[in-house]
């Protein structure tokens, strides 16, 4: 109860009391729960056991990474994978093939991948997305990665052309 600053007794009756002590609960919740709406939403962004999430892209888009690639060469690091059952294109996946996967270029661009060490060089078709490790620009099959001397070592120095 509320005592009161003048004369020191109790002050108010005892459904004054119920309902401010109710008011107050409420205050509480609606402060709760108006501080939630405030936070920032968790959304997992996870590429995890998912190896071939296709990201948006719009045809404005690919046709301009198709051209940028056209023009020059790229230098980066390659990989290689040999285990998978079905690429981001639909096809099913071939470690024998000459195929590799890359995040953004279309389906069936042909690129030169050439190992920087060895000279070594290989044409691939893109089918397939990936690589989603940092730092690795290209990800050949088996086949791919052997043509061009990189199975033993798992990750090469390359330099990368589209050829068309």
């Amino acid at each position: 109860m509320l005592k009161t600053a003048e004369s020191g007794r109790s002050g108010g009756s005892g459904g004054e009391s119920a309902c401010r002590t109710i008011a107050t609960v409420l205050i509480c919740v609606a402060a709760a729960t108006l501080s939630a709406c405030g936070s920032p939403a968790v959304v997992s962004n996870s590429t995890a056991g998912n190896r071939h999430p296709a990201p948006a892209r719009t045809a404005k888009h690919i046709l301009s990474a198709t051209k940028s690639a056209a023009k020059t060469s790229s230098y980066g690091v390659a990989s290689f994978y040999k285990d998978d059952t079905e690429t981001a294109s639909g096809e099913k996946f071939d470690p024998d093939q000459l195929t590799a996967a890359h995040r953004t270029l279309p389906f069936g661009t042909r690129l030169r991948v050439t190992n920087v060490e060895t000279g070594r060089s290989v044409t691939v078709r893109i089918n397939d997305r990936g690589p989603y490790i940092p730092g690795r620009s290209v990800d050949l099959s088996y086949s791919a990665a052997d043509t061009i001397g990189m199975v033993e070592r798992g990750v090469t120095k390359v330099k990368v052309e589209v050829v068309r």
